[in-house]
């Protein structure tokens, strides 16, 4: 498209009838300028001319161009202005430019017009395809929907005028996914084609959808996208068991609670659309036999429910329901949704162990009954179809004392005399044993004791009565009562009698109170604690039984001293009568002064003990892992108070008897023969010292605390000799010091020492042998 535009200030223009008409006087006169967009020729598109009426053509004139894409998209020539577009335009990114067009003196760039502006505007083509923005797109539907449901709505967007041509202008097709869906074509609404679409055949469905602009004529541009559409779950499926009869079998040794089997009906619907509920409908064993539900599994578990017995009965039927819990009313009229099973359970025999015929047993004996006596009979038997014969025992845990014995025919007899009094009850245990089998029962076995009168009546209180010296004659001074330990009839009671020696004392007497009671009354007054403090009343008890026992009892009176409103003061034969000046804190500090002077006396004892005590070595301890360092010297010879010699001298240490006080003797030995008092009067301490390292080495009642410990042994693989100074002086030393008059003069001294000591040794020997 060529437009060229021109510019006049004054033009005439003839009309139809050769009238000449007048315009108004314009700098510009123009139309909107257009360009195709997308243009791919060799040369720059014209895209208008820009003339003005003070133009005459002598080149005087430029033109000048200012904007939008001026002098890079748009050039204009300033000697013709024709507007050229130098690349290519692109609708799209851009759909119009402002531009601005002045003409000015070529010589001095003076405007000569005023500057305007124009519109170039980019004409649009059909170069882009229609895209779906928001795809692949998800879909659900669910199953079973009627024609022509809706699913969902796909949009596609497309980036050409729609405002010019068809361009822009969609229409929706289906590709893929007939004849089960279809797509409206001007709104892209995808809708179910086809009735009755089962999930459970069929879940998924790919469809694919076609734009296309141009209205969809020939040439038009088209995008596509994918619809993923799943159908959901409706509850169109009654459930169903896999089988009509199952069989099942349980041991009639099961307890309840266990199970018996499972079963279980399939639904190919999901979720609560395919929840089972299951039922026990019918049969005998509806009374022995439960269902429940396992929550996981979704399985129907059959438990017992009570014992079942193979000898009784062998086999048991139940019908069993399974349905659905939701159903959809749209699918009433497929029903009905719940299947039915039959179940044929079997009881199995087991190895049981024997009943007893009753759950337990309550006898009675009589006490003290003689050995042997018969308690009763317990009886069990095999429920088995063998009926094994049964043996019986009680188990010693439940009759520790062994009162009872039991026969092979279960009679339970006693062992020994029964007391009430010391047992009343007896529980014991009888375990029934089937021969030849490990297979037992056991019962429990109340035996009571019954009560025989074997037990005298005793007084309630032993505590003595306390009677005032002043007591008036005929007043009541204690009422008593009396205990029995055997069982009293409610018509039984206690009589009381003075014992028939005292029945006819002058001092006191008896009323039976006939209510198990006896009242105590005095006959005389003038007691006197000074002449007789205490008074002995025998009493005699019956119980009325059968037989009936009797007993003695004293009851202890003692005289006291009261004051004039009877309130006793002392009941002491001569009681101890404080002084009269003697003051409550006075006592306090005379104890108090007295408790200091024994923790004195103690304190003092203990310190002297604790000096007197030798310093011992304890049985467990081994003396040689003891190292005692002794840093001060003895003062030799004219140290006197190093050792005491008069402790040698002491006659009673002589003898071998002087106490030891780090021990306790045990044992007492006799004087050795020919010890006396001249050696203990003898003042030859080596003697004395000899006969106390035997008498110490000989004693064995006590480690040798006391006694001389020789080491002479330094252990394997010692390269040093013995150290002990005590063995050197009382063996003799083979040693040689000869090789110490080679080491010099520094070891002179020694070598002196040692060799003088050997020679004078010897010197003596020889005199000795001369």
């Amino acid at each position: 498209m060529h437009c060229s535009h021109s510019l006049h200030k004054h033009r005439q223009r003839t009309g139809k009838e050769g009238q000449v008409l007048h315009r108004s006087k314009r700098g510009w006169v123009w139309n909107q300028f257009f360009v195709i967009e997308e243009y791919t020729g060799p040369d720059p598109v014209l895209v208008g001319r820009l003339h003005s009426d003070v133009d005459s053509g002598d080149g005087n004139i430029k033109y000048i161009l200012s904007g939008e894409g001026a002098g890079t998209i748009f050039v204009i020539d300033d000697r013709t202005g024709n507007i050229h577009a130098t690349k290519t335009l692109d609708r799209e990114e851009q759909a119009q430019y402002t531009l601005t067009a002045q003409a000015v003196a070529r010589d001095t760039n003076k405007p000569l017009e005023p500057p305007s502006e124009f519109i170039v505007k980019v004409q649009d083509i059909n170069d882009n395809p229609p895209e779906f923005l928001h795809g692949p797109y998800h879909a659900r539907v669910p199953e079973m929907s009627n024609v022509g449901t809706s699913v969902i709505q796909v949009t596609a967007t497309d980036a050409d005028d729609p405002t010019y041509g068809n361009s822009a202008r969609l229409v929706y097709s289906i590709l893929q996914g007939q004849p089960y869906f279809s797509v409206e074509p001007q709104t892209g609404i995808i809708r179910t084609a086809l009735p009755n679409m089962d999930r459970e055949a069929r879940q998924e469905y790919d469809v694919v959808i076609q734009a296309k602009d141009m209205g969809g004529h020939m040439g038009g541009l088209s995008g596509t996208t994918e619809v993923r559409i799943t159908l959901t779950d409706v509850n169109d499926n009654p459930p169903k068991f896999p089988q009509s009869v199952y069989t099942m079998s349980v041991s009639e040794d099961k307890v309840p609670g266990e199970e018996v089997g499972r079963l279980k009906a399939k639904d190919l619907d999901l979720g609560e659309n395919g929840l089972v509920a299951y039922r026990l409908i019918d049969g005998d064993g509806m009374n022995v036999f439960e269902l429940t539900t396992d929550s996981e599994t979704r399985e129907a578990v059959i438990k017992l429910k009570k014992h079942v017995d193979y000898e009784t009965k062998r086999g048991y039927s139940l019908k069993v329901e399974g349905s659905n819990p939701h159903i959809d009313s749209r699918f009433l009229t497929w029903g009905p949704y719940k299947d039915e099973a039959t179940i044929k359970i079997s009881v199995e025999d087991a190895d049981e162990p024997p009943v007893f015929i009753a759950p337990s047993y309550t006898y009675e004996v009589e006490e003290n009954a003689p050995a042997g006596a018969v308690v009763g009979r317990v009886h069990a038997k095999d429920t088995d179809a063998a009926n094994n014969p049964v043996s019986y025992m009680i188990p010693r845990y439940t009759d520790l004392e062994k009162f009872f014995s039991i026969s092979e025919d279960g009679l339970i007899t006693t062992t020994k005399p029964l007391d009430r009094e010391t047992q009343a009850w007896h529980n014991i245990s009888v375990s029934a044993i089937e021969i030849g089998h490990h297979q037992d029962a056991k019962v429990r076995v109340n035996i009571k004791v019954k009560d025989v009168n074997d037990n005298p009546p005793e007084l309630a209180s032993n505590n003595e009565v306390l009677m005032c010296e002043t007591v008036s004659p005929g007043k009541v001074i204690e009422t008593v009562s009396a205990l029995d330990k055997d069982e009293m009839d409610h018509r039984q009671h206690f009589s009381f009698s003075l014992a028939p020696e005292v029945a006819h004392n002058q001092n006191f007497s008896l009323t039976d109170s006939r209510d198990s009671t006896a009242s105590i009354y005095v006959l005389r007054k003038g007691f006197s604690r000074l002449t007789q403090d205490v008074y002995f009343l025998p009493i005699e008890i019956n119980d009325n039984g059968f037989p009936p026992m009797s007993s003695t009892n004293t009851l202890t009176i003692r005289v006291c001293s009261c004051d004039s409103k009877d309130t006793i003061l002392s009941c002491n034969v001569e009681p101890y009568v404080l002084p009269a000046g003697l003051s409550t804190g006075a006592l306090i500090a005379i104890l108090a002064c007295i408790v200091i002077l024994l923790a004195i006396v103690v304190l003092f004892v203990a310190l002297r003990r604790q000096k007197k005590e030798p310093l011992i070595v304890f049985e467990e301890e081994d003396i040689r892992e003891n190292i005692i360092t002794y840093d001060d010297e003895g003062g030799g010879e004219e140290d006197t108070e190093a050792f005491d010699i008069a402790t040698l001298q002491n006659p009673d240490g002589a003898n071998g008897f002087l106490p030891r006080k780090d021990i306790k003797p045990e044992l007492q030995f006799p004087l050795r023969p020919g010890m006396g008092r001249s050696e203990a009067n003898s003042v030859d301490v080596d003697d004395f010292i000899k006969t106390r390292i035997a008498d110490a080495d000989s004693d064995p009642t006590a480690p040798p605390y006391d006694s001389i410990q020789i080491y002479g042994y330094e252990g394997r693989g010692s390269l040093a000799g013995s150290l002990s100074s005590l063995e050197s002086v009382t063996t003799e030393s083979d040693l040689d010091y000869d090789y110490l008059q080679s080491w010099g003069p520094r070891f002179k001294k020694l070598a002196d020492l040692y060799g003088t000591k050997d020679c004078s040794i010897n010197d003596v020997d020889d005199n000795e042998d001369s």
